[in-house]
């Protein structure tokens, strides 16, 4: 009678890591607390110093701790963002002057804690969607519960929003949407395309990402009734941050 095979140990650093694990999920550690370091872990457990880095490294790769160069290794707990592709977006919502991030926070607080708005010359990929050479660009950087999240630049023809509310930091009631609602140019359909990949450099800075954490990247077009583009966004989401959610008929 042939036995069944034996299973494989769990290596220690894996049961250390779900140690640690646990109590971050428990309470018992905290966000931005301190975890124990290679040291605390060496003695505690009678390992040996890359053991106790690779425990550590299962929890910073999991997106739960981050490492402070000289200070330690800390614990980064975030509960996620739920963006609703199609309902963030409705008409219904910024035509009654409500902000697009009030469906993705749902009473979290958040900020826009860097704004610039410029005119440009359009990239070339910009220029062709949006048939203008010129634009006007609105780069901003979200932060919710005091942390950053999510990066955005928007293009808009210059043409089409020179002088408006739309080239001034504060848009009013709605955001941009509603305001190029009332040039009579409302977007009435939306495209995003979504990839995954990892963060640049400046980008790693301003979400203060941990090491290893991908990005993704929504590029979005907003078209009116008659099929016109008048704006492209393209947003930089840290990707532990956020669920997407897209609901689907059959």
């Amino acid at each position: 009678m042939q036995q069944s095979p034996v299973p494989p140990e769990t290596p220690i650093y894996r049961r250390i890591a779900d140690g640690l694990r646990e109590a971050i999920l428990s309470g018992e550690f905290r966000d931005g607390d301190r975890l124990p370091g290679e040291n605390a872990l060496m003695a505690q457990h009678g390992i040996a110093r890359a053991t106790a880095r690779q425990a550590l490294s299962v929890l910073i790769n999991e997106g739960l701790a981050v490492p402070k160069r000289g200070s330690g290794v800390y614990v980064r707990q975030f509960r996620p963002l739920r963006r609703h592709g199609s309902r963030r977006l409705s008409q219904e919502r910024w035509g009654r002057g409500q902000a697009i991030w009030d469906s993705d926070t749902r009473g979290r607080p958040y900020t826009v804690d860097e704004m610039q708005i410029d005119r440009e010359e359009a990239e070339e990929e910009i220029a062709r969607v949006l048939d203008s050479a010129q634009v006007w660009v609105r780069r901003r950087r979200y932060s919710v519960d005091g942390r950053p999240v999510q990066l955005a630049v928007s293009y808009f023809p210059a043409a089409l929003v020179e002088g408006t509310a739309v080239v001034r930091e504060d848009t009013g009631p709605g955001g941009v949407y509603a305001r190029l609602g009332d040039l009579g140019h409302a977007p009435a359909h939306f495209t995003e395309e979504l990839r995954a990949r990892m963060p640049h450099p400046h980008e790693t800075v301003l979400l203060d990402l941990p090491a290893g954490t991908p990005v993704l990247v929504i590029m979005r077009t907003a078209y009116t009734a008659n099929g016109v583009p008048v704006e492209v966004n393209e947003m930089i989401l840290d990707s532990a941050s956020y669920v997407l959610q897209y609901d689907f008929d059959a």
